[in-house]
């Protein structure tokens, strides 16, 4: 099986942000827990535009890590399977 992706994006009010990534850091905890890797990147041009990234070995990891997860990530439907390029 091939490595599986999903990933949100979300603005958060200036307000917000250091509350908004208090919840990233729980994420990345549960995800890590869950064979799975994290990532939180912010637009350099527009602070508080956020986009996360949950990856996973294979599918069925990913799909049950996000199933699972107290505070879902975006819409466990739109999961993306890496493609072999040989």
């Amino acid at each position: 099986m091939s490595r599986a992706l999903a990933m949100q994006r979300t603005i958060v009010p200036a307000g917000e942000r250091r509350k908004h990534l208090e919840r990233a850091r729980m994420r990345r905890t549960y995800y890590q827990h869950a064979n799975c890797r994290y990532w939180v990147f912010e637009e350099a041009g527009l602070p508080g535009a956020f986009i996360e990234f949950v990856e996973a070995s294979d599918r069925d990891t990913l799909d049950a890590a996000l199933e699972n997860a107290p505070d879902r990530l975006g819409d466990p439907a739109r999961v993306y399977e890496e493609v072999e390029l040989s």
